[in-house]
């Protein structure tokens, strides 16, 4: 993600973007739902109730008439268009990148929790100091650039700054807490081997009860020892489609995926294009423009049998999949309703 991106991703989730005075002085009724057609609405009755289809945040503009009734600033939805998002007959999940910059508190989670209905589930990732052995060469990251960073994989931090925010605030609507590792030099933590070790010391510290989930960018870390720490732990993989990262099908066997307590996928990027690359091509997000059919059937197929097992399954889409998430997640959903069909058509005959 670049620096850009990032402030973006900041701006998104405090409402930090400004708005002109006028806009600020007139008195706006809040943002509604877009109204849903009744093929909509039947779609999201089919969709089992375990399945959570959801996007990487709710703050674009761009999502009129898909998500929001109306016209409004990135800064108004990202105080108002939650209510309005968690409306929509498909998105039953939303992914929270604010907390990947700095941790929020238990109140600021309990407010989010507020505005969703009682099925609704969050994917918070977890804060970046857990999960980076060494600070980038980044100006973001100011005097630390490049330094060691004495929190990595640090339990006591994780439990106290990210964790009991995390279970206080949202409670029963707490979905995934996704620790990333983003990609980096391995041999700042050792290698592969001494990675699982570290893991597994870490999660066998942090507090029972929570969905804990980790997502990996280094293909070199999918190992079995990876796979089996996780099973041993009870923490899921995250089958992240990103373009320097095998098939989410192969990600699924080699973390063994489909055994896990729930099925967690981010589904970022098409397997041609980087984030600006992406950005460029698709913003502001109202169509589908590069359909990733493969990805697609892929993680359907991986949905629909996770539901054949009573497994809750969380899937985050970005607008830089395909050029719309929320679009992204209605045809998703169309293909996993489709899977289900087809295999109790089979079961009956």
């Amino acid at each position: 993600m670049s620096h850009r991106e990032s402030l973006s991703q900041l701006d998104l989730f405090t409402g930090a973007v400004s708005e002109p005075p006028a806009r600020r002085s007139r008195k706006a009724a809040p943002v509604g739902p877009a109204p849903a057609s009744e093929e909509l609405r039947a779609l999201g009755d089919r969709l089992p109730q375990g399945i959570h289809l959801g996007t990487s945040s709710w703050a674009f503009p761009g999502w009129t008439g898909l998500v929001y009734d109306r016209e409004a600033a990135q800064s108004t939805l990202a105080r108002e268009g939650l209510g309005a998002y968690g409306q929509h007959p498909v998105l039953r999940t939303v992914g929270i990148d604010r907390t990947f910059y700095a941790p929020v508190s238990s109140v600021t989670f309990a407010e989010y929790a507020a505005q969703v209905p009682e099925g609704f589930r969050f994917l918070v990732k977890a804060h970046e100091v857990c999960t980076l052995a060494r600070f980038p060469h980044h100006e973001r990251y100011g005097v630390h650039r490049g330094q060691p960073n004495d929190r990595f994989l640090q339990a006591s931090y994780a439990a106290d700054m990210v964790v009991a925010p995390f279970v206080e605030g949202l409670g029963d609507k707490a979905g995934p807490l996704v620790f990333q590792f983003p990609p980096q030099d391995t041999r700042g933590f050792g290698g592969p081997a001494r990675f699982v070790e570290r893991l597994h010391a870490f999660f066998a510290a942090l507090p029972r009860g929570p969905l804990y989930a980790v997502e990996v960018r280094n293909e070199e870390l999918l190992t079995e020892g990876f796979a089996q720490a996780l099973a041993e732990l009870g923490v899921c993989p995250v089958l992240s489609a990103w373009r320097h990262m095998p098939p989410v099908v192969h990600q699924a066997v080699r973390t063994r995926a489909m055994a896990s307590r729930a099925l967690v996928a981010r589904w970022m990027l098409p397997p041609h294009l980087g984030y600006e690359e992406a950005y460029a091509r698709y913003a502001p997000f109202r169509r589908l423009v590069d359909e990733d059919t493969v990805t697609r059937e892929a993680l359907a197929g991986i949905c629909a049998a996770a539901a054949k097992r009573g497994v809750q399954t969380f899937v985050i889409i970005n607008n830089k999949a395909e050029g719309s998430a929320p679009l992204s997640a209605v045809k998703l959903a169309e293909s996993i309703t489709r899977v289900l069909d087809g295999r109790h058509a089979a079961s009956r005959e």
